[in-house]
């Protein structure tokens, strides 16, 4: 059983910065993709970005220009580093791999951005 931990999660002011991990219990380089996803009390799981087993990164709208994914392949590790922080970017981060036999997912970690 794959098992994918988030952490980084905690209160920041707007305008601030936040890096979020996610450790897999395994090779990263088994999944299609390693990325993230953000949802909101009552509302569906939204995709904020990932990152392909040969590198490539895809962002939605809303966040490009102001996170940015990276990997530890050592470390089994994905990164998300949030800069320029708004309010609207508050909800769960819950982090996704994606494989032929289906999608894991972590816990989450809460980001509250708020004055």
């Amino acid at each position: 059983q794959v098992q994918l931990v988030e952490s980084g999660g905690g209160l920041v002011e707007p305008g601030g910065s936040l890096k979020l991990s996610c450790s897999v219990s395994e090779n990263i380089f088994n999944f299609n993709t390693v990325g993230w996803y953000r949802r909101a009390p009552g509302k569906e799981r939204d995709f904020v970005a990932s990152i392909n087993v040969g590198g490539s990164t895809r962002y939605t709208d809303y966040v490009q220009g102001r996170f940015t994914l990276s990997r530890d392949h050592a470390a089994n590790t994905v990164y998300l580093q949030m800069n320029s922080l708004k309010p609207e970017d508050t909800p769960g981060y819950y982090c996704q791999a994606n494989r032929l036999s289906g999608n894991c997912w972590g816990q989450g970690t809460q980001v509250t951005v708020s004055a």
